[in-house]
Parts: structure tokens; sequence; C-alpha cells
């Protein structure tokens, strides 16, 4: 059975130097993936994610036991991001796609031998589609999305994150998934329906 954050705080609290590491571990994969998505580059998030944890460890004393540790946390690495897209605003290129000599654009991942080659490329498209469509939100839109669906947080906890009542936040993500609903329902259609 899982330990209950306040359980394993207290334990941090009355100097226990492991149970630290069980909240690391309990959430750094998430974290990852949240700071991933705003700043784009897995690197940097894992040095983002790892500022965030010695934040949270110095200034344990300041956290308010009335809300969720991981609302706490994810508020730590949310501002850390901000501030680190801030300093470094510059132009994104996608290292994913290079050329070959000719020009021609060729994909750098390896295919899925489990697939077919229209499959996989329908879902590759798609896929790129999306994250186009996502990236294209409104900014408060998008991050909603990336929380939910890509961090897999609850929409109470959203909600507690954002500092925004429930109903905002289910409304915002109907919202978004309307807007991406329609852009994807339009690209499918393009592609005759075949994923």
């Amino acid at each position: 059975m899982i330990e209950d954050d306040a359980v394993t705080l207290q334990r941090v609290r009355a100097g226990d130097d492991t149970a630290f590491a069980l909240l690391v571990r309990r959430y750094e994969p998430k974290l990852r993936a949240y700071v991933a998505q705003m700043v784009g580059l897995e690197e940097e998030a894992r040095d983002l994610v790892q500022e965030a944890f010695i934040r949270a460890w110095k200034h344990l004393d300041q956290y308010d036991s009335t809300y969720r540790f991981s609302t706490w946390l994810f508020r730590i690495a949310h501002n850390l991001a901000i501030d680190h897209l801030r300093r470094n605003r510059r132009l994104m290129v996608s290292l994913d796609l290079g050329e070959d000599e000719e020009g021609d654009t060729m994909q750098l991942d390896l295919p899925d031998p489990g697939r077919g080659p229209l499959a996989t490329l329908a879902n590759r498209e798609l896929a790129a589609a999306m994250a186009r469509e996502i990236a294209g939100l409104p900014a408060a839109y998008r991050e909603l999305v990336i929380l939910r669906h890509f961090v897999g947080l609850a929409y109470n906890e959203i909600a507690e994150l954002k500092k925004l009542p429930l109903g905002t936040v289910k409304n915002k993500l109907f919202r978004a998934h309307s807007v991406l609903r329609e852009a994807l329902e339009g690209y499918l259609s393009q592609l005759g329906g075949t994923v």
C-alpha cells in the first residue's frame, strides 16, 4: 500500500532522510512529463524537475498542509518552467525530422515492425497533427490539456493546482476538446477516415 503524502512528510520532518526520496520517486515521472510538455526538451525538463525537488526540500517549512503536496510541488515546477521559458525565448527546431542529401524531409525514428507502412504513416501524421493543434491552442487551454492528458491529473487536482474553480477547469477542457475534435475531424476526413 502506498503511504499517504502527509505521513511521508511527517517522516521527512522527523528527520527520516529516505522519506523525501519516496516523494521524488512518486512524483518525478508525472512532473517531468508536465515540464517537458511546457519547455519542449526532455533534458531541460529533467534539470527543472530536479530544481523543483531541491526547492521543495529547502522550503518544506513553507508548505501549507491544507493543500495537497503534489499541488504545491507542481506549482513550484510550473513557476520554474515559466521562468525558464522567459529567460530562454528562442526558436524551437525539431530534431525528430532531418533532410537527406536531396533536401527531402525524412523521419529519423525507426518504424514499428508490427505495423504496416500505411498505418504507421497515418498514425505518425495524426500524432503530428494533434501535436500541432495542441500547440496552437490558447495557452490556458493548452496547459490544461497537458495536465489532464499527458500528466494524468484529475480535474480536481488541476483546479487545485491552477487555483481555478472546478467548473471552470471542466468548461475550459470541454472547449479545448471541442476545438481539437473539430480540427482533427477535418484532418481525418482528408485521410479518408483511416486511423
